[in-house]
């Protein structure tokens, strides 16, 4: 029963957030919002509801693990197992904006999270609202420069769902809502007995199983934009999902319930491979090709992410 939770609760986590990604943009186009504002903004926040959601149903519940091992595990799996399979099947053109401004934001935003658990073992609600806070300024930084330049890629957006209905809109929300809410319980709940059964704790299953299947819809795209060949994929999106999950996800969680570490190897072991894996990221984007994440380099992500599941079940 725990595997057909897990099973059942990722499927509506998948189908809620695609509802509410598509009310979330309905409803933009409504308020006359821009196409760019929307992409950069709305359709980010709504893609790491499926984490939000599950973080905050497993920090209400008590299990903090889940909270912090779903957005450390999303982190690396992003890295990791979505880009370098995605690198595997066509080679990635790294682009200047990259290295000059999401890279280093990103790696801004992993670092805080280690000094924030690491000073008092938890992250209070002052310290959520502090990284929401640091989430809009780097919002407005992004929109600032994606006006002043072109060819910032940034996430596709429907404009067919200008013409909804007011009814479909609002039916869509409440769809995506209520699979999101079901989803995330009965993930959390299948999680919690299955690390019981096969006796791991909640930790590791939180950065594993849970992380890749919410962040299977992100996997999905890239392997679909990959393999037609398109230029959807932009490693700046995933670059970009990896700051929401720390800062809005856990922000929000922590806002509504502060989240308190409670298993010393998310700490000791799991935030240096998500520290790590985002910091080889410069290192492959320059040596020896430059600007390019081939097929080769992507192997090298792809066997990382699969040495840190191993340690983490062995551990």
């Amino acid at each position: 029963m725990s595997i057909i939770f897990i099973l059942l609760g990722l499927v509506l986590l998948v189908v809620g957030g695609e509802f509410l990604v598509r009310s979330s943009v309905a409803l933009s186009f409504k308020l006359n919002l821009s196409k760019m504002v929307i992409g950069l903004t709305v359709v980010s926040f709504a893609t790491s509801a499926p984490e939000l959601l599950v973080s905050l149903q497993a920090a209400l519940d008590g299990f903090s693990d889940i909270s912090l091992g779903n957005v450390i595990g999303s982190n690396i799996a992003n890295i990791g197992l979505v880009l370098g399979i995605t690198a595997i099947i066509t080679p990635l053109a790294i682009d200047r904006d990259f290295y000059s401004f999401n890279w280093p934001v990103m790696m801004i935003f992993s670092i805080a999270l280690y000094f924030l658990l690491k000073s008092g073992g938890n992250i209070s609600r002052l310290e959520g609202f502090c990284l929401l806070i640091a989430l809009v300024i780097y919002l407005i930084a992004l929109i600032t420069r994606s006006r002043k330049r072109t060819g910032i890629a940034i996430e596709e957006v429907d404009e067919s769902l200008k013409t909804v209905s007011n009814f479909k809109m609002i039916l869509w929300l409440i769809i995506g809502g209520v699979a999101l809410w079901g989803g995330s319980e009965l993930l959390v709940e299948g999680a919690v007995d299955l690390a019981t059964a096969i006796g791991v704790s909640e930790r590791v299953i939180s950065v594993t199983m849970i992380s890749v299947g919410t962040s299977i819809p992100e996997l999905a795209a890239s392997v679909i934009a990959a393999l037609r060949k398109e230029k959807a994929l932009s490693l700046g999106n995933l670059i970009g999902s990896n700051i929401f999950n720390i800062a809005s996800v856990l922000g929000v969680t922590a806002l509504i319930q502060p989240i308190y570490l409670k298993s010393e190897a998310l700490l000791s072991n799991d935030i240096f491979w998500m520290i790590g894996v985002a910091f080889v990221l410069i290192p492959l984007a320059f040596l020896p090709t430059r600007f390019i994440l081939g097929r080769y380099k992507g192997v090298i992500l792809f066997v990382s992410y699969s040495i840190f599941v191993s340690i983490a079940f062995l551990g």
